[in-house]
């Protein structure tokens, strides 16, 4: 059954009982990703289902979203600061240093259920009990799904997650193309203006913050190796921020990230290639440190760099190096953070995947090759 975007809005209106989508610009993402599932992903019929009501949900969203906007001026008045925007290659130790920052009293991060589902249900209390309750279950079932995700990327319904799940809203994201096979839609997003998607995102982290009144005062820690797509875009749109940079050998990131793909994409489709998705990711991100190399030398003090080795061995100065270059001052409110987050991590850690690059049609030769520019500038 192929999936029609005219349908998916319908739905969404009917369900949203609300009609106002807004600046319709998002139509062209979800035009050519509907597009590209329909020709490319070969979903089962069980993956069919799920990216329908995927779809469908992320449109209720977005029409929910307006409406608590028209309903609530406040909300677009909510004054976001972003400290930092964690980016690396995936799989280069961006995850437990966004995690160690998150701890910081003076920073907060987007939590994995309120990425799942951001705004508040009718009749549901402060405490968001309902919202909580689903997204560990929708948790669940997708560990279920996919057994082996847990040993690539530790998840934990009510921790620090990556805020391009909320971007996924925007039909922009490295989320869809991590999910799916659909190179069309990954090679056309490549050179999409990407603007107006991060003016929403602060619209998404504006409206998480009007909800939880703690975060006052706080800066936000972004995190997603999607950011990397859009590095001019993000210091653009967050004018104060930085670019802590996570730095690994691709020999490791590229077939590592592959793997998880892997894991992802098998939700969705029997037909799953592990060699086409190698090839795939090794080109993707080689586009994508090729644009970061581009931006970096024009705006050099926007960045702070990290290697991978560093965020493993000693996150606890790690983290006190990156938020001192971040310009604030570490107390020791924030060192107890960290060191009880690194006792946490310790306990969340799962058993090691087994892999090689040439399961991913690659080479450690190759992968040397392709990626030397990046190696001899940054490791």
């Amino acid at each position: 059954m192929a999936l029609s975007v005219d349908a998916l809005l319908a739905a969404a209106v009917a369900k949203a009982k609300y009609d106002r989508f807004g600046d319709d610009w998002f139509l062209e993402p979800l035009s050519v990703l509907v597009g590209s599932i329909n020709d490319e992903a070969r979903l089962s019929a069980i993956g069919v289902q799920m990216t329908e009501r995927r779809l469908t949900a992320l449109l209720v969203d977005r029409l929910r979203l307006r409406k608590l906007q028209s309903e609530n001026a406040e909300i677009r008045e909510t004054d976001v600061r972003v400290a930092a925007v964690i980016c690396g290659l995936p799989r280069t130790g961006s995850t437990l240093l966004h995690r160690q920052l998150a701890a910081s009293p003076q920073l907060t991060s987007t939590l994995s259920w309120e990425c799942s589902y951001p705004l508040p249900f009718p009749g549901e209390g402060a405490e968001a009990e309902i919202r909580k309750e689903k997204a560990k279950k929708m948790m669940e079932t997708f560990l279920a799904l996919s057994p082996d995700f847990g040993d690539l990327h530790t998840v934990v319904w009510d921790g620090p997650e990556e805020d391009v799940l909320l971007l996924d809203r925007t039909f922009t994201a490295m989320s869809w193309d991590s999910f799916y096979w659909v190179p069309t839609y990954g090679v056309w997003l490549r050179s999409f203006d990407q603007s107006k998607a991060y003016v929403e995102l602060r619209e998404w982290l504006q409206v998480l913050q009007w909800q939880d009144r703690k975060r006052e005062g706080r800066q936000w820690v972004l995190k997603s190796p999607h950011h990397l797509t859009a590095a001019d875009t993000v210091l653009d749109e967050f004018d104060e921020c930085k670019i802590v940079m996570t730095h690994r050998s691709a020999t490791s990131a590229v077939p590592s990230y592959a793997s998880m793909v892997k894991a992802m994409t098998s939700q969705y489709s029997d037909e799953a290639d592990p060699k086409k998705i190698g090839r795939y990711w090794n080109d993707r991100l080689l586009e994508c440190l090729r644009g970061f190399a581009d931006v970096r030398p024009r705006r050099p003090d926007r960045f702070v760099d990290v290697a991978f080795e560093s965020a493993v061995a000693e996150p606890i100065d790690t983290a006190r190096r990156v938020m001192t270059e971040l310009g604030l001052t570490v107390g020791a409110d924030d060192l107890k953070a960290f060191e009880g987050y690194h006792d946490i991590n310790r306990q969340e850690r799962h058993d090691s995947h087994s892999y090689t690059a040439e399961d991913f049609g690659l080479s450690t030769e190759q992968l040397e090759k392709d990626f030397a520019f990046y190696t001899e500038a940054y490791l």
